[in-house]
């Protein structure tokens, strides 16, 4: 195959194009190029809205085995100063999907020239940072024709050292839904308040009763973040604000709680429009389901990784990261897993810089894994 250096260009030239879901026009081509200068006939490639599928028949297949690489970016103004920093204004792969992608056909190109008994399918899915493709993709029916018996995928974790894989059996990421709440009421002079019903005023009410949520009606030992990010709302300092929208997220390690949380917004909100004479709107948004690593599939991988002598395995804990990789988890046996690559800055940070020398580390496992799997 071809050497690993090859790949770390390869995810220098992807870190240059970064692209908002399902507008990744430039990666797609990127990506179909390579895939095709492999040149190979009996290799099927299938394209899905922006993204690709990728199947490669086995010599003697009994299952069909799936790894799925993410490839849109964030709409975040690099500030790295590496060379081969972003292109596009205002976007950054600042989730590390060019590591995925490279560290993908990494994989992929092996198996092209050192074909294993068993199927593989390369999934390169659009839109996982928003509105999320994953669930889109299973429902269009496009997988259904490989009848996948495992799938696996891994997420870059800059709090690791390279050579390090981070896991656990269970919920590995949490449930996740965006927050938009559009709170209206009556603008007017600042000098008469009596004749208006002013949103800044309400919203302020109601910021304080969003944090008693987690803290009164959530269980304690059941983990859940609700966090508001932006509040945008007024026009001028002697004007009262007719309106006023707030986003956050709500993140939670189960499903009934997340239920729980919206129950509680929606209540609160019910009491805001009464007490302040006020109408709002609720929009969820994007919703991702938990990324739940399916026991037996991932403790036999933990077992095999326990023994390779240049990987450190850690079983971790639990995160709040989002991944629309529960949905395809939902439906089909696997895994996901962090690969350490030891950035001082983190994910979704202008400043990430991961150690590229984690590519040729999630290579070498990814390819001794499924030869071993798919023996």
């Amino acid at each position: 195959m071809a050497n690993h250096q090859t790949f770390i260009d390869i995810r220098r030239d992807l870190h240059l194009i970064p692209e908002a879901g399902y507008q990744e026009f430039k990666t797609q081509a990127y990506l179909l190029d390579y895939i095709r200068s492999l040149g190979a006939a009996d290799v099927s490639v299938k394209l899905w809205r922006t993204g690709i599928i990728v199947r490669i028949p086995g010599l003697d297949p009994g299952k069909t085995i799936g790894y799925r690489a993410d490839i849109d970016g964030l709409p975040i103004p690099e500030e790295t100063g590496l060379a081969f920093k972003s292109t596009h204004e205002g976007m950054m792969h600042a989730c590390g999907h060019d590591f995925h992608m490279a560290i993908g056909l990494g994989v992929l190109t092996h198996f092209v020239q050192n074909r294993m008994n068993d199927n593989l399918v390369f999934i390169f899915q659009p839109a996982e940072e928003g509105p999320g493709g994953a669930l889109p993709l299973l429902e269009s029916g496009e997988l259904d024709e490989y009848k996948l018996d495992y799938i696996f995928a891994l997420h870059i974790a800059p709090e690791y050292k390279v050579g390090e894989i981070a896991i656990k059996e269970g919920t590995l990421f949490a449930n996740t839904s965006e927050l938009f709440i559009d709170i209206m009421g009556k603008s007017g002079h600042a000098a008469f308040p009596h004749l208006s019903h002013d949103t800044l005023v309400a919203m302020s009410h109601f910021m304080l009763q969003l944090q008693s949520i987690i803290s009164r009606n959530v269980n304690p030992i059941k983990p859940a973040v609700l966090t508001i990010g932006k509040i945008d709302g007024g026009f001028k300092q002697n004007v009262i604000a007719d309106r006023v929208r707030l986003e956050g997220t709500i993140r939670t390690l189960d499903a009934d709680t997340m239920t729980l949380i919206k129950g509680r917004i929606e209540a609160l909100l019910q009491g805001l429009e009464v007490s302040f004479n006020c109408a709002s709107a609720i929009d969820y948004g994007a919703n991702y389901m938990q990324v739940y690593n399916h026991p037996e599939v991932t403790r036999a991988f933990m077992d095999w990784a326990k023994e390779l002598p240049d990987i450190r395995l850690i079983e971790c804990e639990a995160s709040m990261t989002g991944e629309d990789f529960g949905y395809l988890l939902q439906r089909i046996p696997g895994f996901m897993f962090w690969l350490g690559v030891d950035s001082e800055h983190g994910l979704h940070h202008a400043k990430l810089n991961p150690d590229e020398r984690a590519i040729p580390v999630a290579i070498d496992t990814l390819v001794q894994y499924l030869s071993w799997l798919g023996r």
